[in-house]
């Protein structure tokens, strides 16, 4: 495992962003341990956030994009703190743009998109925090298209997360970020995956935070609940 990766697992631990115990997800299901991107909030913690975002972006898509698309509300600074870090990492200008949840019918930014409008010949990444079931990119998938005014006018070279949890997706045996590239036919990634995290801070770790009995806990939830390959 690359060294940003354990960086970015302690950092999610640190800023308890990432927490274990129980907790109940939106899809009803009792989980063991629980991800909320909107923990980080001081500009220090940004600023490491963009970076680790823009370490995956580099090591999985390359250079060859010019828009991050960060889904309202939370893909909003991930987009924005992924744009500055790319930047100062790699010297490479990418614009970032927001879809708005209500349309703006006034202003000179009128509009259902925030900051750069994307358009005809643009390549675009899609940064969420963590995805469960699939659904959001339904809902973002269309709102990017829609801006194209030819066939295949915008290329989306793929999506980021923060972690990928490794869940079966409603309907699926498949995880979502593996159903999602089925359906779309672009890469979804994500920047460490839940064996990531059970390998670095229980099998490599102390045991401190994933102590044996959480670690029980989240054997049985993946054999209910875990993808199959």
């Amino acid at each position: 495992m690359e060294d940003y990766k354990k960086e970015f697992i302690d950092f999610m631990v640190e800023c308890q962003v990432l927490k274990f115990g129980s907790f109940t997800l939106k899809s009803g299901r009792q989980s063991p341990f629980f991800m909320n991107a909107g923990a980080y909030v001081t500009g220090s913690q940004l600023k490491r956030l963009g970076e680790y975002y823009a370490k995956a972006i580099h090591d999985n898509f390359g250079d060859d994009f010019d828009v991050f698309f960060g889904p309202a509300y939370k893909g909003i600074p991930l987009a924005v703190v992924t744009a500055v870090a790319y930047s100062e990492l790699y010297g490479k200008e990418v614009k970032y743009c927001s879809d708005r949840k209500e349309e703006k019918d006034h202003g000179a930014d009128k509009g259902s998109l925030l900051g750069y409008k994307i358009k005809d010949g643009d390549r675009v990444i899609i940064i969420e925090d963590v995805t469960t079931s699939g659904k959001s990119i339904e809902e973002t998938y269309p709102k990017i298209k829609a801006q194209e005014t030819v066939p295949g006018g915008i290329k989306i070279v793929g999506e980021i997360v923060s972690l990928n949890r490794m869940e079966k997706a409603p309907d699926s045996d498949k995880a979502a970020l593996d159903v999602i590239s089925e359906k779309y036919g672009f890469p979804a990634k994500a920047i460490v995956t839940m064996q990531d995290v059970v390998e670095h801070l229980y099998t490599n770790g102390d045991k401190s935070v994933i102590t044996d009995s959480i670690k029980k806990e989240i054997d049985t939830y993946y054999e209910t609940y875990g993808a199959k390959a």
